[in-house]
This record gives C-alpha cells, sequence and structure tokens, in this order.
C-alpha cells in the first residue's frame, strides 16, 4: 500500500486560551436576555457547570499536546476542527443563556460535523488530508494568489453510526432548516389548533428549548473529549485524564437520562421516522406536553 505523502509545512505552536468561562450577565441587552440569563443560570446551573468542567478538560488536553513534539501533521489536522468545535459550543452556550435559542441550531450542526470529522480522520482516512496539504498552499499563477483549495470532507459514516452524535445531529439538522413545524415551535411554541401565537426575535426563557439545548451541549462536549482521548498518536492522554473523562462522560449521561428533562427522540412511523419532544414547557411549573414534528 502506497505511502500518503508527506506535507512540507512545519507546524506551528497553537496558541489557545488558558481557560473557558460561562456566560457572563448581559450587559445592556433587552430585559428579555436579561431574564433568560438569569432564569438559565438559576435553573439549570448544574448543566452550566457540568459544560464548563467538560470545556475545561479539552483545555487541559490541548495543553498537555502543546510541546514541540506533538506538533505532527495529524495533530494539526485534528486541531484544527477541535477549535471549530470548541467555539461553536462556547458561542451556543452563549446564545443559550441569552434566550436566542433557534440561532443555536446551525452551530450544534457544525459541532456535530467538526465532531464526526476528528474521528473518521483519525480511525481511517488521515491520508485525505495529509495528500491535501501535500498539494496545497502554494502559488495559484492563473489567479495571483495563495492556493488553499477548500478539501471537501464529510463524514457522514460515524454521523451515522455514532449513537450519541446521530441523536444530535439529526433533530438539530430538521430543526434548523426553514421547515414549517420546525419554525413554529421556535417561534410560536404555545400554537395550538385554536391559534398561531408567534412572536418576532423573540428571548424570552423557555425551560424547554434551554434543556434540549444544552443537553446537545453536554452530550457534544463529552464526544469530543472521546474523540481526543482515544486518538492515540496524537494527544498525550494521562492516566488522570482518562479518569476525569471516564467520570464527565458518568455526570453526562445521569444528567441527560433524568426523567423530567425536555428531550427529542427520534421515534418510527408507517411512513418514516419523526421527532418526539417530551416533557416541552416554557417554565417549570408548568405542564409538561409532548410534541411530535
Amino acid at each position: 500500500m502506497d505511502q500518503p505523502p508527506t506535507p512540507t509545512q512545519r507546524v506551528s505552536a497553537i496558541p489557545f486560551p488558558e481557560r473557558y468561562d460561562l456566560p457572563g450577565k448581559p450587559q445592556g441587552a433587552s430585559t428579555q436576555a436579561q431574564d433568560a440569563y438569569r432564569q438559565t443560570t438559576f435553573v439549570l446551573g448544574d448543566d452550566l457547570h457540568l459544560f464548563a468542567e467538560g470545556m475545561n478538560l479539552q483545555l487541559r488536553i490541548v495543553r498537555d499536546a502543546s510541546p514541540s513534539a506533538f506538533r505532527t501533521h495529524p495533530y494539526a489536522a485534528l486541531m484544527g476542527l477541535w477549535s471549530r468545535t470548541f467555539l461553536a459550543l462556547a458561542d451556543t452556550c452563549l446564545l443559550v443563556t441569552r434566550g436566542s435559542y433557534p440561532s443555536c441550531l446551525s452551530l450544534v450542526r457544525a459541532a456535530c460535523e467538526h465532531i464526526a470529522a476528528q474521528h473518521q480522520l483519525h480511525a481511517s482516512e488521515m491520508e485525505l488530508v495529509l495528500e491535501w496539504l501535500a498539494g496545497h498552499l502554494r502559488p495559484n499563477e492563473q489567479h495571483k494568489a495563495l492556493e488553499f483549495g477548500l478539501g471537501r470532507y464529510f463524514a457522514g459514516e460515524t454521523l451515522a453510526s455514532d449513537q450519541r452524535l446521530r441523536r444530535v445531529y439529526r433533530p438539530a439538522s430538521e430543526l434548523g432548516r426553514p421547515n414549517f413545524g420546525a419554525t413554529l415551535l421556535q417561534v410560536g411554541p404555545e400554537s395550538n389548533n385554536q391559534r398561531l401565537a408567534l412572536t418576532f426575535a423573540d428571548a424570552s426563557f423557555h425551560l424547554g428549548w434551554a434543556e434540549i439545548v444544552l443537553g446537545w451541549l453536554l452530550a457534544l462536549c463529552e464526544r469530543q473529549l472521546a474523540v481526543a482521548v482515544h486518538a492515540q498518536g496524537v494527544f498525550p492522554i494521562h492516566e488522570d485524564t482518562h479518569r476525569a473523562h471516564a467520570d464527565l462522560a458518568r455526570r453526562v449521561e445521569q444528567t441527560l437520562s433524568r426523567p423530567d428533562r425536555c428531550s427529542i427522540e427520534e421515534v418510527e412511523e408507517e411512513h418514516g421516522k419523526r421527532y418526539l419532544a417530551h416533557n416541552f414547557r416554557r417554565a417549570p411549573g408548568a405542564a409538561h406536553k409532548k410534541i411530535l414534528l
């Protein structure tokens, strides 16, 4: 079997944040956004702190892999996608604390794709990115430009086979598209067979949406850690890091399995797959509803 070409570029040191901090209280924001922050941090504070713990564990692994001995081209390939994942997760957390739930969906979907790409590249397709690096980042005479190349890649196999990623990716993708029911659930969640109760650019706190999105964030943070921890030969993973990841994964599973939590599951019907939301409600004391999409 032919070996992939070796890229000639030197991998430079990658700067990274020292720590991750949860979003602070919004200054100068609307009354709705400020109330969404207050209620999210009060009602779902445990979720937020577990998420922050996972984000800081990611940064610990990044820090451990920062010495020059680990700066290989596979390291650069995974770190680039990991950086995009980290920012997508952090930005989604910011948006959910501001009550901007519809804006979270595209970021969640992107994070799923970046995590899946890391896993699939490391597992079986790293030669693709090595070939791309070896053939690009050189002058393009026709356009007098630096030839980056798009380097198209999509890890559909992993998105289909990884159960936790699939449980997030499919509903987040469908809800993020301009589907009629998805739109109404986001901008008019109190609508029913008697009235359409739409809002416009609403940032009011909604417990159901907050639990759904924060649940996705916890699941994706754990999957990102799992990819990094099992990327043998790329990142140095110490025994205490393995233990910290295992403990966090256990607590994430406990949190997501809580029976009163709002969540979305895929269900089978005669004409195909649909999505069923459980415990959907605006406030903690409101009646629990099921929504079928």
